[in-house]
C-alpha cells in the first residue's frame, strides 16, 4: 500500500495538552461545549465548531463550516498550530491501564480505499458523509486521522522500535488517564518503502472520515488545476492489528414489547441456557449478559455452541446472533439502525452504566456483549461484507489536534 509523508500543522509541545481533544463523533454538542469551555485553544473549535454558534443553529448550517475554517485560520495565525518545514512521518503511542498501542502517522491514498487495498467493515450514512465532506472542503484540510490496522509487518515494527528509542515530541496524559506519546521519525522514506510491502490495511475507526476524503478528492479532481494534489491523500494512523483493542458495544432496550420480564425469560429459555451470571460481562463468544433490574440482578444467556456456524463471518458475530435470535424474534426489534426501542452504549462506560439506565427507568433491559475480535473484523472486510451496526468500539480513541493535513500539501 502507498504511504506519504506530510507537512503537519501541529501544536507546540507546551500547548499540545490544551489543544488536543476527543474526535468530533464521540462527543455531543453539549459535551463538546463543556470540554472547550474556557479553553480557546481546544481543537473542538475546529472539529465541533457548532459549539461557537447559538444552540438553535443546525449542525449542518453553512455557518458551522465557516466557523471551523475561521478557527483553523486563527490557530495558524496565532501559533497554536505551526506547519512543519519538511514532510514527515510520525509514530503515535497510546498507553491505557498498561496496554500499549503504537501506530505510524502518515497519509494514505484515496484510490487505495476505492480499490479495496484499504478495506472497510461498516456501511456509512449519507448525512454523516455529507457533513464530513463539507468539513474537509471548508477547511481545505483533513482535521482528524482515520484509525487503520494492518497485519504483521516486521519491517515497519523495526522502524517503529528505532523511532521510539529517541526523544519524544509530545508526552503527556489526558484527564481520562491515557498517556499520549509522539515521535518524529528521522527517515520518512524508509516507512514509505516498508509499507509498499504491506498488502493492505483495514479501517478500524473512521469510516465516515475515509469516505468523505474520497468524496472531497473526487470533487477537487473535477475542479482543480493541479494545485491540490494533497487532496488525493488522507490522514491516518496505522497500527498493527494485534495492538488494537476492541471493547463491546452493549445494548439497551427501551421496553419489552408488551411482555413481562417473566414472559421474555420464558422465550429466552427456548433460545439457550438462561441462568444467574457470576459477573455482568460475558467471558466468551455466544453468551450475553441480561439485566432486567436490581431485583433479579445480572443473568446470562448461553447459546448452544453447536448451533453457531463459525465459518460464516457475519452470521457468527455475536451482534448478529443477538439480533437473529433475541432482538428480532423475542423482542420484536426488526432493524437496529432505525428502531427507536434500541440504544447502544460503548463498552468504555462499563456495566454500571447499563444497570443504572435500567434502574432509572430509562430502559427495560440491558444486554452486555462479548467484544468482536480484530480477526473477525478483518475476516468480514476480506470477504467484502459489512458488519451490522454498532459492532465495534475501539478504545482508546485517537485524539484530534495533534496533526492536520492540508490539502495543498
Amino acid at each position: 500500500m502507498r504511504l506519504r509523508p506530510f507537512r503537519a500543522l501541529r501544536p507546540p509541545p507546551a500547548l499540545a495538552p490544551r489543544v488536543v481533544s476527543p474526535p468530533y463523533d464521540v462527543v455531543s454538542r453539549r459535551e463538546a461545549a463543556a470540554l472547550a469551555e474556557g479553553n480557546p485553544l481546544s481543537f473542538l473549535h475546529v472539529g465541533r465548531s457548532d459549539i461557537d454558534l447559538p444552540e438553535d443553529v443546525d449542525p449542518h448550517d453553512p455557518r458551522v463550516y465557516a466557523a471551523a475554517r475561521a478557527a483553523l485560520d486563527r490557530f495558524v495565525a496565532d501559533g497554536t498550530l505551526s506547519r512543519d518545514a519538511e514532510p514527515s512521518v510520525y509514530v503515535y503511542r497510546q498507553v491505557r491501564e498498561g496496554r500499549v498501542q503504537t501506530g505510524v502517522v502518515a497519509c494514505v491514498h484515496v484510490d487505495d480505499y476505492e480499490r479495496g487495498v484499504i478495506r472497510k467493515h461498516e456501511d456509512t450514512r449519507p448525512d454523516k458523509e455529507d457533513d464530513r465532506t463539507r468539513h474537509v472542503l471548508a477547511l481545505g484540510a483533513h482535521a482528524e486521522p482515520v484509525f487503520l490496522v494492518h497485519r504483521d509487518a516486521p519491517a515497519v515494527e523495526r522502524l517503529v522500535a528505532d523511532a521510539v528509542a529517541s526523544g519524544a515530541v509530545y508526552d503527556f496524559a489526558t484527564a481520562d488517564g491515557v498517556r499520549h506519546i509522539v515521535w518524529r521519525t528521522p527517515d520518512p522514506g524508509a516507512y514509505v518503502a516498508a509499507f509498499a510491502a504491506v498488502p493492505g490495511a483495514y479501517v478500524a475507526d473512521g469510516h465516515h472520515r475515509s469516505a468523505s476524503a474520497v468524496r472531497a478528492a473526487r470533487e477537487l479532481r473535477a475542479a482543480r488545476d493541479g494545485g491540490l494534489a494533497g487532496a488525493d491523500w488522507f490522514l491516518a494512523v496505522l497500527f498493527p492489528a494485534n495492538h488494537a483493542r476492541i471493547l463491546p458495544y452493549n445494548r439497551l432496550v427501551a421496553d419489552l414489547g408488551g411482555r413481562t420480564a417473566a414472559e421474555v425469560r420464558a422465550r429466552l429459555e427456548r433460545v439457550g441456557r438462561l441462568g444467574r451470571a457470576p459477573e455482568p460481562m460475558p467471558t466468551r463468544p455466544g453468551t450475553f449478559g441480561l439485566y432486567f433490574g436490581a431485583t433479579s440482578g445480572w443473568e446470562r444467556l448461553e447459546l448452544p455452541q453447536s448451533s453457531i456456524d463459525r465459518a460464516d463471518p457475519i452470521g457468527s458475530l455475536d451482534v448478529s446472533l443477538l439480533q437473529d435470535r433475541v432482538l428480532g424474534p423475542v423482542l420484536g426489534i426488526g432493524d437496529p439502525r432505525t428502531d427507536p426501542r434500541i440504544d447502544f452504549v460503548g463498552g468504555i462506560r462499563g456495566a454500571g452504566e447499563l444497570a443504572g439506565r435500567v434502574d432509572s427507568g430509562a430502559a427495560a433491559l440491558a444486554i452486555s456483549m462479548y467484544p468482536t475480535t480484530m480477526e473477525q473484523v478483518m475476516a468480514v472486510a476480506d470477504a467484502g461484507h459489512v458488519m451490522p451496526p454498532k459492532s465495534t468500539w475501539f478504545e482508546p480513541k485517537l485524539l484530534s489536534g495533534f496533526f492536520v493535513h492540508e490539502l495543498r500539501d
